[in-house]
């Protein structure tokens, strides 16, 4: 991994993860569920999760057969916790490359390839998640918690990195470098062609499903810690926390996802005094089961790190193709 980018996920990392502790410091000592409601809530949240990892791992598995690669469904989801978990440990969201590297071998496609099925994903996550933001800001919560100028400065932003990225664009046409990209990212952008079309349309009605399954997650675990939000609520804290973690940042992404938390309760109204338990509980139920789940499958299934790492390998060994 690039040097400079590890340090700049890790300068993101502390910056945000200070500025929680800041927050923490200032807030009297968590109380976390110790009640028969509050268990049963938590047992909830968790049974949604892994529902909500089962989508994602049957969404794969549609993108995959979609772009003509023959994977085994229990390939897909096993693969899908296994991602999770090495996002969850590993730096520069490396389970993404892990499930890549590791169906490749299972399947014989080319890693570009499959690499395209990972990238669709994330196209239909951020459309999903940008359109749940901005409808439920405008729509639902603009007149009661939400500040109105919030969606104005989140809008400036996007516009900014739109033009910096046009720029970019410009730059790289005039040197030649668009025809090399073109030619290096053309089997990569087999799976996000193939979105454009009815199935693609599903399935992107499928991942509103998947990220309406996690925010009733994230509205459980209000109810085992007695944080009072509402289903939109739930819904804006989960498209703010997911938007947040596209912010490249240490394994876990430890501090963008919890400044995100502590802001988004904040900007809805929640209490204060549930909202540091709250944090906790969301970080428990939404990383720990599936990165074990993912380590178990990953050791029993693929053999464990060293295949990835020996993939690795064989991949930076590997001659260059012509073009």
């Amino acid at each position: 991994m690039n040097r400079r980018f590890a340090m700049i996920q890790a300068i993101v990392s502390l910056v945000a993860l200070a500025a929680v502790i800041w927050w923490a410091s200032k807030q009297d000592a968590p109380k976390l569920p110790n009640t028969t409601a509050s268990y049963t809530w938590m047992v909830a949240a968790l049974g949604l999760y892994a529902v909500a990892t089962m989508l994602r791992g049957e969404r794969w598995h549609r993108i995959l057969h979609l772009t003509g690669i023959k994977a085994t469904r229990t390939d897909s989801y096993a693969l899908t916790t296994v991602g999770y978990m090495g996002n969850n440990v590993l730096p520069a969201r490396a389970g993404e490359m892990m499930r890549v590297m590791l169906l490749s071998g299972r399947t014989g496609a080319g890693k570009r390839e499959v690499l395209g099925t990972v990238v669709s994903e994330r196209v239909l996550d951020a459309i999903a998640l940008g359109v749940m933001l901005v409808v439920v800001v405008f729509a639902v919560l603009r007149d009661t918690t939400i500040p109105s100028q919030q969606p104005l400065i989140f809008g400036g932003i996007a516009i900014a990195v739109l033009a910096v990225g046009a720029v970019i664009l410009q730059l790289m046409r005039r040197r030649g470098m668009l025809t090399r990209l073109r030619d290096w990212i053309r089997p990569l952008a087999e799976a996000p062609r193939a979105l454009i079309s009815r199935d693609g349309g599903f399935l992107l009605a499928g991942s509103f499903l998947i990220w309406t399954a996690e925010a009733s997650v994230y509205l459980a675990l209000a109810h085992a810690t007695q944080l009072d939000i509402s289903a939109p609520g739930a819904l804006y804290l989960v498209a703010l926390t997911n938007l947040f973690a596209m912010i490249p940042a240490a394994p876990g992404y430890v501090g963008t996802f919890d400044a995100a938390v502590a802001y988004g309760v904040h900007a809805i109204g929640g209490s204060k005094a549930a909202a540091f338990a709250y944090l906790l509980l969301l970080r428990f139920i939404l990383f720990v089961p599936i990165t074990l789940v993912g380590f178990v499958f990953l050791v029993v299934r693929y053999g464990g790190f060293a295949r990835v790492r020996d993939a690795i390998r064989a991949t930076r060994t590997a001659p260059e193709p012509t073009v």
